[in-house]
């Protein structure tokens, strides 16, 4: 049954009461509104079909962001990009209602994006927002009633070719030498890494105590894609192993995460080599896997990759080596 008060702002407002339900309760600008959303309440209660928006209409989507960071993100390998993203997203949306979130909104909110970032940088962001909302409806009880606004978007599509930065030439002996020259761990983990084809996480997550190197072998815990793996270790690799000293805290590498990248990025800049990242160094290690002569499930079982297809975005060989191989 429904209920309704006049207020002094000219406002009325709406009590429905049915047993079995929480009371629904909504202000609106006259009574006719008031009325219409009273009848279709009470009839989807009549259905069994209702579900309160009560809560997504009151809840700033700033709050709800916030929440996730907080219960759900701390759960997540990629937590510290998350909630930089997260926060990025809250600094643009976070003023709107949950149940204000209408594709119209997203989309304009897309196009900005695109204006001043990469798409795939956009397409992170927008399918961060469809986890939000998801874990919202799911655990939180912010019923959307015409579904996750990103559904009804456009999101930019997932490049297709992914990047093939190897190096060339005298690259590799020029980074080494600017990296002793700046000194610190960073010539070793950049040999660590491509011995290895281990991720920069992965490198300042191991330990000594998972390295066996009388068997040859470093072991990875809980890696990105969730399980423990076994990388096996060349002898250049034991040997900057062996060569560093002891850390407090039992690390092979007593370098910061961050400051790896920052390093790196460095050396390259000095020694003049251009459109280079950390992260190249993995897709070095894995092509020169695949030039050994390893196949296809022995390489993704050192790299770890599951999907063999991503696999073999990295397997850029060098044709005059497979012409060595041929003659």
């Amino acid at each position: 049954m429904a209920s309704y008060t006049k207020r002094g702002n000219g406002q009325w407002r709406v009590r429905v009461r049915k047993s079995g339900y929480p009371i629904q309760s909504k202000t609106f600008t006259n009574k006719a509104l008031a009325q219409k959303w009273a009848t279709q309440v009470e009839a989807q209660m009549d259905q069994r079909t209702f579900q309160s928006t009560t809560v997504a209409e009151s809840t700033l989507f700033s709050d709800l962001i916030n929440r996730y960071i907080d219960e759900v993100l701390p759960t997540k390998k990629s937590e510290r990009r998350a909630t930089s993203a997260a926060n990025n997203i809250k600094s643009h949306l976070g003023h709107y209602k949950v149940a204000a979130l209408t594709p119209e909104i997203l989309a304009q909110y897309r196009d900005m994006r695109m204006e001043t970032v990469k798409g795939h940088t956009v397409r992170k962001g927008l399918l961060l927002i469809r986890r939000m909302l998801v874990v919202a409806y799911k655990e939180w009880g912010m019923y959307l009633p015409l579904g996750n606004p990103i559904d009804m978007i456009t999101v930019p599509t997932q490049p297709t070719k992914g990047r093939d930065r190897r190096l060339q030439g005298d690259e590799e002996q020029r980074i080494l030498e600017s990296a002793e020259n700046y000194g610190g761990e960073i010539k070793q983990i950049i040999q660590f890494a491509i011995e290895t084809g281990m991720r920069r996480g992965e490198i300042y997550d191991l330990k000594r105590s998972n390295v066996n190197l009388e068997s040859k072998v470093a072991t990875l815990i809980d890696t990105k894609n969730g399980d423990n793996r076994k990388v096996p270790l060349s002898s250049i690799a034991i040997d900057i192993i062996e060569s560093l000293p002891e850390t407090k805290n039992g690390r092979v590498f007593s370098m910061r995460k961050d400051s790896i990248s920052q390093a790196f990025d460095r050396c390259a800049k000095r020694c003049g080599i251009e459109n280079i990242r950390f992260h190249d160094m993995r897709h070095e290690a894995t092509s020169r896997f695949f030039e050994l002569g390893l196949n296809i499930i022995e390489v993704s079982s050192i790299t770890g990759h599951k999907d063999l297809s991503m696999l073999k975005r990295y397997t850029h060989l060098r044709a005059e080596d497979l012409a060595e191989r041929l003659s």
